[in-house]
């Protein structure tokens, strides 16, 4: 299994990856709170943005909704937890297939009717859109008024009711966030994965060659929206508060798909490395305009509009594949 994955990968990209790997174990150990909280923050995008990755940069599904499993998962956990104690790592198994149904659902009504491209887009906006007005005026969550976990001080962490130190939090989706950069990389390189590129690249080519189109972007959709859900649950324990316009709204899709853009969509590393750039440097921005006393009201979203424009601009495949080319690194190894 191991040499499975590690095929086509040289000596000095494992090397690399070692080295990530150790600098973000040992990251916590030198990090104040704030800039651990900006390192979770990188994981829990890094982490989105790899889920993502599968429904758009591996089968070429566009999403502009994950929100919406995010928001599932989140509420779906902490209810849960809040009206009959259930543990956030049981409510994750009410959460992940209820996200996953969801998608499969949103999936169908659109591959069995030939929706595609920019409307699947907006078909997606509708469904998160339709959450956050529902969630809005649902009781049993406290709707607009928000739903808040209890919080209580822990001289420990407690990994089964996640309730403790942010590092806790920091190191789960570390191991998220590398589980899914695995499973991705065995998705990828599997007989699945073969057929979503086919599928992302030529649909109706892949179509008359034999391949059941509707069956592997269903798949490639229930994948991507459990694995969302997942940092839906996380979510809502790390910040123990949940508001309808806050969690559906769609500036938090898009927050999600800004990584994966900017690093390159469909690469295993782009995700991480975008949301290093977009999340580090807006937060240097940050911390250097707050030094000289200057305070410009939605700077960081503003930052990420110049950001992605270069992108686009300059290096339209994303940062990750012409980093890959200047390292001189081999396409399993980007």
């Amino acid at each position: 299994m191991i040499a499975r994955l590690t095929a086509g990968v040289t000596r000095r990209g494992l090397g690399l990856l070692a080295l990530l790997l150790a600098g973000a174990i040992i990251a916590p150990l030198f990090a104040g709170d704030y800039l651990l909280t900006v390192l979770i923050l990188m994981l829990y995008f890094a982490y989105t943005g790899q889920a993502w990755n599968i429904m758009m940069g591996f089968a070429g599904q566009l999403s502009l909704g994950h929100a919406l499993y995010v928001g599932l998962g989140a509420y779906t956990a902490a209810a849960l937890y809040v009206h009959f104690g259930i543990g956030p790592w049981l409510g994750l198994l009410a959460a992940v297939p209820i996200a996953a149904a969801t998608g499969a659902f949103i999936g169908f009504l659109a591959f069995r009717f030939r929706v595609g491209g920019v409307y699947f887009a907006i078909l997606t906006i509708a469904f998160a859109e339709f959450a956050r007005v529902g969630f809005d005026h649902l009781g049993w969550t406290r709707g607009s008024s928000g739903l808040f976990l209890p919080v209580a001080q822990y001289s420990h962490n407690d990994l089964w009711q996640l309730r403790g130190h942010p590092v806790m939090f920091y190191y789960i989706l570390l191991a998220a966030t590398a589980l899914a950069f695995i499973f991705c990389r065995a998705l990828l390189h599997s007989r699945i994965g073969y057929f979503w590129l086919a599928i992302r690249e030529d649909e109706e080519a892949a179509r008359a060659v034999g391949i059941d189109t509707f069956r592997y972007k269903m798949i490639a959709v229930v994948i991507s929206a459990g694995m969302t859900a997942f940092a839906g649950v996380i979510y809502a324990f790390y910040y123990n508060n949940l508001f309808p316009e806050q969690v559906f709204n769609i500036s938090r899709s898009i927050e999600i798909i800004l990584a994966p853009m900017v690093g390159g969509i469909g690469t295993l590393f782009g995700p991480i490395v975008g949301t290093f750039i977009l999340e580090g440097l807006s937060e240097a921005l940050r911390t250097l305009l707050g030094f000289l006393g200057v305070d410009v009201p939605g700077i960081k979203q503003v930052f990420f509009g110049i950001v992605l424009l270069l992108v686009v601009v300059a290096v339209p495949e994303g940062v990750w594949p012409w980093l890959a080319r200047r390292f001189g690194l081999t396409e399993d190894e980007r």
